[in-house]
């Protein structure tokens, strides 16, 4: 469907002159053997880039034929975190204190203002010079998120300048971390934190992916976890982002927080012959309601998954990790056979 650009205008986007079109595919059978997501799905994924889908595309062939992608939730939070200023050290400390001794006050007036988040806790709390950074984490439900946790964040900072006299300098002060690369996110977690596995035995490894499982032990070492190191990155994986950054399109999802799903790592061990192969998002902000979600094209997205709606958003953090994990199997098992750039000059990329 084309949108209803009277419903955009009043939720999504002001000055509008037209929309965007990426063309969108679907990869799968894909087998997902999750908590939530239990069946076989077929991923939509919005993207420009030729070879991405027949790539991941293989790699649902490769993980459906092996039984299916193991995937679990084990995280679920939202975080803000304020800059407070103060006058020195001393006054910075007694603010830190106040979020601990009233933090089921402060849970009470946070929650006050939504009917589906929850204050989980307000840590880490750090202290740089006369600054303090709270890092409110909440539980958001089928949401992102983002503006509820902002808008419960700020009661919370009126009730600060009513005990003590200090004024936020700024609603986020970049500890949340929200849109950019951040340690904090992958040791933390941020929005879902997902883990998935699968064991491939030989015989599928070197039908489908045409390769072996001790060559992408090799070139996973080699380029995901020593050359990521080298380079300094935060995330150790080949391309999570070209997975997120699609299926982000396709249903409606904040596409810059694709920084954020960016991050993670991925594994592989040769297991005489057999391949087992995981990846692990810490850092995944998705939503089934508000926001992009609720648009014609988003949704239908979103349905074609069974993941629109209240009660969805753990089945689709189940299916995004395994449809990452399928483009990450495929695109390293294409290198370790050497295929890559033949793949991109057949496709005629």
């Amino acid at each position: 469907n084309t949108l209803d650009m009277e419903l955009a205008f009043a939720k999504n986007i002001e000055n509008p002159i037209g929309t965007d079109q990426i063309p969108i595919g679907v990869a799968g059978p894909l087998r997902v053997n999750g908590e939530y997501a239990k069946d076989d799905f077929f991923v939509p994924l919005a993207t420009s880039e030729g070879a991405l889908l027949a790539s991941v595309n293989r790699g649902c062939s490769a993980i459906t034929a092996a039984g299916g992608a193991n995937a679990r939730v084990i995280g679920d939070k939202m975080t803000r975190a304020p800059a407070i200023k103060t006058e020195s050290v001393v006054e910075a400390v007694k603010v830190k204190q106040w979020f601990e001794e009233k933090f089921d006050d402060l849970k009470e007036i946070a929650e006050s203002t939504t009917s589906h988040g929850k204050l989980v806790k307000i840590d880490p709390i750090i202290i740089v010079g006369n600054y303090v950074y709270p890092r409110f984490v909440y539980s958001t439900g089928d949401s992102m998120g983002m503006n509820m946790v902002t808008i419960a964040t700020e009661k919370v900072l009126a009730k600060l300048y009513e005990d003590l006299g200090v004024h936020a300098l700024a609603l986020s002060g970049n500890l949340c971390v929200d849109k950019k690369p951040a340690a904090i996110n992958i040791v933390e977690g941020r929005g879902k934190t997902v883990v998935a596995d699968i064991l491939i035995p030989e015989a599928i490894v070197r039908a489908k992916l045409k390769t072996t499982a001790k060559a992408i032990e090799e070139v996973n070492v080699a380029k995901n976890l020593i050359g990521s190191a080298a380079a300094g990155s935060m995330a150790f994986n080949a391309h999570f982002a070209n997975m997120i950054g699609a299926i982000f399109l396709a249903t409606g999802q904040d596409e810059a927080h694709v920084v954020e799903g960016s991050l993670g790592i991925t594994t592989a061990e040769d297991r005489d012959g057999d391949l087992y192969f995981s990846v692990n998002m810490p850092d995944l902000p998705i939503a089934t309601i508000g926001g992009g979600t609720r648009l014609e094209t988003a949704n239908e997205g979103l349905q074609i998954i069974d993941c629109a709606g209240s009660g969805k958003v753990n089945k689709f953090a189940e299916i995004v990790i395994s449809t990452v994990m399928a483009g990450e199997l495929s695109l390293i098992a294409a290198i370790s056979a050497g295929h890559l750039a033949k793949a991109h000059q057949e496709l005629g990329r």
